[in-house]
Parts: C-alpha cells; sequence; structure tokens
C-alpha cells in the first residue's frame, strides 16, 4: 500500500483529530490513529470510549487499499517538524512497516494491525433521530457563549455540558452552574424538528476547535448519541443522560432598574479592583447611582483595599450589591458588545446580563447571582 499526500494537509487532520484521543487509555490501540485508505482518499480516525473523529484527506499515486494504525503523539510531532511538501507512505502489509519519504530524508515507522482497532459504539436507544443542517458559525457561536457557563462539579453530571433545546424555528444553547446562567436563542437555524440533548464539555470543545473552517454541519442527533458531519470531518459523541433544569424558571422576571455601562471600562475596572479581594470569597462590592458606580474590593487578611469609580446609566433607586470578580469577568469577557445592560431588582435577585444590542434573529441572556454584602 502506497500513497502521497500533502504534509500540511496530513498535519492539521491528525493535529485536529487528536484532540479527541485521551493522554492515557486503558486500551492500548487507543493510543493511536487508524489510518484506512480507499481509492484517493485517506481516513484518518481517533476515538476514546465515548467519543470519535475521522478527518479526510485526499492523496495521490494511491497504490492498493488497506487500514493501520499509527502512534498518533509520534506521527503529529513528525509532522509538525516538516516543511510544507509531498510525502509519500509505503506501508508493507506483511511486515507492518512504514517508510515515509520526504525531501531530504526517510523516516520508518511500525504499525498496528487495522484490524485491532475497536468500531466505534453509540450507545442504544429507540429515539427517532433528529437531522438538520446547521451553519457551523452558528453553532460555534452557541458553543462560544455557554462553555463557560457549565458546571464542573462531578456531583451535578447532568450540568457538565451545554444543552441544546431544538425547536422548529430556533436553537436555545443554555449552561449553567447555579452561580451563572447563560441562554442563547438562535432564530437563524430551523431545524424543522423539536428535541433536545446535553452535550459534554470534551465533545463541544472538539466541535469548537475542529469544525471552525467549515461553512455547514449535518446534525443528526437522539437523546443519547449524536454525529455531526462537514465536507472533512465526521464526529460521533455519546450524551450526558439525565433531566437538565428548567433554566427559563430561574431567570427573573422582571428585573425593573436598567444600568447601562460601557463594557470594557467595567471589565478593567473590576481587574484592577480584584487584585484586592479575598482571594477565598472573590467578592466585590458596587454601590451604584444614577450616573456612576463604585466598585470596592477588600481583604482583611492582608488589609488591602481598592476603590474605583466608573461612568454609568442607572435608572433606578442607590443600589449596593455584590458579585464575584472571578464570575463577573467570565461574562464580561464574553459578552459581544461595546456596551451592555444589565437588569436589577434588589441585593438579593441576580443580575440579568445582556449586549446592548443582539444580532439579528438572536437573543443572549447571562446571568449572576448575587452575594452577600454586609457593609461597603
Amino acid at each position: 500500500m502506497k500513497f502521497n499526500v500533502s504534509s500540511k494537509t496530513l498535519h492539521a487532520a491528525a493535529s485536529a483529530v487528536s484532540k479527541v484521543i485521551n493522554s492515557k487509555n486503558t486500551i492500548t490501540v487507543l493510543d493511536n490513529f487508524l489510518l484506512s485508505l480507499s481509492g484517493d482518499e485517506l481516513l484518518i480516525t481517533g476515538m476514546d470510549s465515548e467519543n470519535s473523529l475521522t478527518g479526510r484527506v485526499a492523496v495521490t499515486e494511491a497504490d492498493g487499499e488497506g487500514r493501520f494504525c499509527i502512534n498518533a503523539r509520534s506521527l503529529v510531532d513528525f509532522l509538525k517538524e516538516i516543511p510544507d511538501q509531498g510525502i509519500t507512505f509505503d506501508i508493507n502489509p506483511t511486515t507492518l512497516e512504514i517508510k515515509i519519504d520526504y525531501n531530504k530524508g526517510v523516516s520508518h515507522f511500525v504499525a498496528v494491525n487495522g484490524d485491532e482497532y475497536p468500531t466505534y459504539k453509540s450507545r442504544e436507544d429507540n429515539d427517532t433521530p433528529i437531522e438538520f443542517e446547521c451553519p457551523t458559525e452558528e453553532l460555534i457561536k452557541g458553543l462560544d457563549y455557554t462553555m463557560f457557563a457549565a458546571s464542573t462539579d462531578e456531583y451535578r453530571p447532568v450540568m457538565q455540558g451545554v444543552f441544546f433545546d431544538i425547536k422548529p424555528d430556533s436553537v436555545t444553547f443554555a449552561a449553567t452552574d447555579t452561580r451563572k446562567l447563560v441562554r442563547y436563542i438562535n432564530r437563524r437555524v430551523r431545524s424543522g424538528n423539536e428535541g433536545s440533548c446535553i452535550m459534554p464539555m470534551k465533545a463541544c470543545s472538539v466541535l469548537k476547535n475542529v469544525f471552525a473552517k467549515d461553512d455547514t454541519v449535518k446534525v443528526v442527533m437522539t437523546s443519547k448519541n449524536a454525529s455531526f458531519s462537514s465536507a472533512t470531518y465526521t464526529f460521533k459523541c455519546c450524551l450526558l443522560n439525565g433531566r437538565y433544569p428548567d433554566y427559563n424558571r430561574v431567570i427573573p422576571t422582571p428585573n425593573p432598574y436598567p444600568l447601562t455601562v460601557d463594557r470594557r471600562s467595567l471589565l478593567t475596572a473590576v481587574r484592577r479592583v480584584g487584585v484586592f479581594v479575598d482571594p477565598g470569597y472573590s467578592l466585590e462590592k458596587f454601590r451604584i447611582g444614577a450616573d456612576s458606580m463604585t466598585i470596592k474590593g477588600d481583604n482583611k487578611t492582608n488589609q488591602s483595599t481598592a476603590r474605583e469609580h466608573t461612568p454609568c446609566s442607572f435608572d433606578g433607586p442607590e443600589l449596593t450589591i455584590g458579585f464575584s470578580s472571578i464570575y463577573l469577568l467570565e461574562i464580561l469577557n464574553v459578552l459581544p458588545t461595546d456596551d451592555i445592560t444589565i437588569a436589577l431588582a434588589d441585593p438579593g435577585r441576580p443580575g440579568v446580563f445582556r449586549p446592548m444590542e443582539d444580532e439579528k434573529d438572536t437573543e443572549l441572556l447571562m446571568l449572576l447571582m448575587p452575594m452577600t454584602v454586609t457593609d461597603f
């Protein structure tokens, strides 16, 4: 079996597929890529116990067909050091020796029989699959807005992912860890179907990093399994089991007092004041007036304190409220517009953060629970 392939193209595909492979595997063969040659197309597959990713690479001068395994880390590291050029793979089907010829050199690997590589198995379910096509940009944007809000608490496994709430005329992405929540409604994606699933964080990360250069993704989804296919990649994953909490119920309505502020000014002020807060609580206090807010942080352990003033527009009575600087920075870093609005009610109710203006046919909302403020 023999073929020629662009080193740059193969490196890009191998690097992408390697993202699904665990650093440590209980099954040794999963440390490898499965390479399958058929005609003028090379398939490169990586897998763990719950995910499978396959990239498609065009080859030339193909002679023969077959499948073999090669150590993933070794191949990626090797291709990384090869300048962009055509390289030739020559695989001996008897000894499984791989000879790679390239400009100014030759390298040798020992392959593993491709028949030893396991077949990906989806979880059994009887659901009727939902199928639709989604612009990749819209899928990645939904993940960008929500992934940071997913829980890392192993005792709340159902919240350790992004919830896809699919309606015939929209897709809603949601994530929460009980302290912060994000809901992003995208009406640009019209599936014509109805259903829901919880996408694990590793699967979200693969989708976000691997499919970015593709225009559209075909989605096939049940409550337990999902697959995403584009012109260059196919990704299959198992989904999180369980009932996702009703995220709409925790969004307060109404929060009558709107605050408008420049996002970057607030972001930099929160960062500076955050240097002086108690790291165990990360509490920052906000005293909000009609045209200015005072931000205060203090650390009684080392007797340090900081105070800043930031211009704003607030339509409500003077209000003092506390937020975690860590979670607040996460929200401010993700919100996409220069100006934002924060709907408030009282010190005990969450703040509802929104961009000043949503993109057409979308709605982005982020919620942050307050912290108790005993003095200012």
